[in-house]
């Protein structure tokens, strides 16, 4: 197994172009996670860019469902061998692709020999082919979903202006800030019903980081409380597609350039590297001793 690792770590170091890998994270539930993934992921490929989501609510996915789409496979039929790569990536709108997370398994079975080859392999082949790849991580935090957040490039932290998800949402960075310290976070307030209120949040987080944790995190804005997102997901077709010139469309919009361009001192410009896949090999070796 070390073998094939290194295999793999040296032909990732031949690769000049590295795909961006995106994590969005949310401490709790039910705070429009998945939603925002879903239009952030469109909005970026309807800007050109190459874009492939992962569910990773693996057993619980819905971006699937968002996109108005049906999956026969899963990720879970390719990282237990049922089914090759292609056969779980799927085309949504504005060529957005897609790997669905499945349905009616509460969890991921234990990790073996030929999960691991696997999912290197995998995300070896996105990062070659996608210029963003976003994993839609489940609610609340997992062993392997953590290590797995240590191992991507970004995290996008999603949290709206109730306490308890704000206190999730800096637990959440917390924890993953003491396993990897140069970490980088964008916060992105959903939700919410005025300006004042977004910014308020959004600084509140960013403040307690710095004073606490001594961690500089980076706001990427926030999104209105909107009807229109609730009927979208109604009739299976993204807000940012079905309603183009909502309120809540052009914002998103506008924080989408922001990320892609780093046209504002908020806004980190995003560096690729071969570091997501390295830091994989490494976490999953662990019990390979």
């Amino acid at each position: 197994m070390r073998d094939q690792a290194e295999a793999l770590r040296l032909k990732m170091q031949q690769s000049k172009i590295v795909g961006q890998s995106i994590a969005v994270v949310s401490g709790k539930g039910g705070v429009g996670k998945s939603n925002f993934t879903t239009n952030f992921s469109n909005t970026l490929a309807a800007y050109g860019k190459k874009v492939i989501i992962v569910d990773m609510d693996i057993g619980m996915g819905n971006i699937h469902i968002l996109l108005g789409k049906s999956s026969r496979n899963s990720l879970k039929d390719y990282l237990q061998g049922d089914v090759s790569l292609q056969e779980v990536i799927f085309e949504g709108p504005n060529s957005l692709h897609y790997i669905s997370g499945g349905t009616g398994l509460a969890g991921l079975l234990e990790w073996s020999d030929l999960m691991f080859e696997r999912l290197l392999t995998a995300f070896e082949n996105l990062q070659a082919t996608y210029d963003y790849i976003l994993f839609d991580m489940g609610a609340g935090a997992t062993n392997w979903s953590l290590d797995l957040l240590v191992a991507v490039d970004d995290i996008i932290v999603v949290s709206t202006t109730e306490p308890t998800s704000i206190m999730d949402a800096y637990s959440m960075m917390k924890y993953i800030h003491y396993k990897d310290r140069e970490k980088n976070f964008y916060l992105l307030c959903n939700r919410v019903l005025t300006n004042e209120e977004g910014s308020d949040t959004l600084n509140r987080l960013k403040q307690t980081m710095a004073r606490f944790l001594a961690k500089e995190v980076t706001i990427l804005g926030a999104l209105p409380e909107d009807k229109l997102v609730r009927q979208a997901v109604k009739r299976q077709v993204p807000f940012s597609i079905l309603y183009p010139n909502a309120q809540i469309t052009k914002t998103l919009k506008e924080i989408t350039n922001r990320f892609i361009e780093g046209n504002t001192k908020e806004i980190i410009v995003p560096i690729q590297s071969n570091n997501f896949i390295s830091k994989l090999k490494s976490i999953f070796s662990k019990g390979s001793d």
